[in-house]
């Protein structure tokens, strides 16, 4: 009798210890999840690694809205992720915009290079570029440009080349003629022309994140019947990481003077240059479109483009110096 006694007795202190220890970790665990506490915040902030929809069903199985995942009062503040404009224009602006239209071998001086080099620079120095502004450079004095040129570049530059005038192709090779070019055979393009190939390349060695070509030199040029098997027009051009090229005719094309004190193709760049909202690439292949529709189909422009980002004209707005080389 006294046996069964004790294990009732047992038995009965045994559920009494199981009850308080069941309500000692109830109470435990609801302070721990509870959305006010600091362990309940702590958890509401802990990375997720799915989507947004996620994280709020996870706050909604706490019975609490997505606005209680927001950082208490006193936590970091969000940091802020620059878009791809805002880190377009960290480093610097310049650009290198020739024009060469005093040629002596020409039966006339063309009048298009030089006011379209002067339209364009202009319309630079307002987009906040640095320009190198030459006009009817020799030989020398286009490679005093290009040297002054590239030594501004910097890593991070935004590096831009604009040349209109005559432009050949030897051997798949692209030249810029200067005004002083004697050219009777191939070999003379190599010795008095300035690759073109080779200039994007030095941009691209000395850091310049976006190399930007524009070329308008596809032009009938009086070097044509001194030369056996020419190849008119321009080569197609491949560039490094970061190059746009926009040709004012398509590669192995070549382009009729205009009568005007402009090219079209000039105008058209301008203009789109201007348009709110473009980026970089945009603004090429439009000016492609609107010169192959001013021109009825006659001059197509064409381009390259090896761009990896949306870098915009409009993203700069301080104006920047202009420095005449000399001729």
């Amino acid at each position: 009798m006294r046996t069964v006694k004790f294990a009732g007795a047992a038995a009965l202190a045994f559920v009494s210890l199981t009850l308080v220890s069941a309500e000692i970790i109830r109470t435990a665990v609801g302070q721990q999840f509870e959305p006010g506490t600091e362990m309940g915040t702590r958890l509401a902030l802990a990375p997720s690694r799915g989507n947004a929809g996620t994280d709020e069903r996870r706050v909604a199985a706490r019975g609490g809205s997505p606005e209680q995942a927001a950082p208490a009062t006193g936590a970091a503040a969000p940091v802020a992720v620059a878009s791809t404009a805002e880190t377009a224009v960290a480093g610097p602006l310049l650009a290198l915009v020739i024009g060469n239209g005093a040629y002596p071998d020409g039966e006339a001086p063309l009048a298009a290079p030089i006011n379209d080099a002067r339209a364009v620079a202009g319309e630079l120095r307002t987009r906040g570029f640095d320009v190198e502004l030459g006009e009817n450079l020799s030989k020398q004095a286009m490679e005093r440009a290009i040297q002054r040129f590239e030594a501004k570049i910097t890593p991070g530059a935004t590096a831009l080349v604009y040349f209109s005038g005559h432009g050949l192709q030897v051997g798949r090779e692209n030249y810029l003629v200067p005004v002083s070019a004697q050219i009777w055979r191939p070999e003379d393009v190599r010795r008095d022309g300035v690759g073109l190939e080779p200039l994007v390349a030095e941009m691209n060695t000395r850091g310049a994140v976006r190399k930007l070509v524009i070329v308008d030199a596809a032009r009938r040029n009086p070097f044509e019947r001194r030369l056996r098997g020419f190849s008119s027009g321009l080569a197609p051009i491949a560039g490094p990481e970061g190059t746009l090229v926009l040709y004012a005719v398509a590669p192995g094309k070549v382009a009729d003077q205009e009568n005007g004190d402009t090219s079209v193709f000039a105008r058209e760049l301008i203009a789109q240059i201007r348009a709110p909202g473009l980026t970089v690439e945009e603004v090429f292949n439009r000016t492609r479109v609107t010169v192959a529709r001013a021109t009825g189909g006659t001059q197509v422009p064409a381009v390259f483009s090896a761009m990896t980002d949306d870098f915009s004209f409009a993203q700069a707005s301080e104006p920047g110096p202009t420095r005449q080389s000399a001729r």
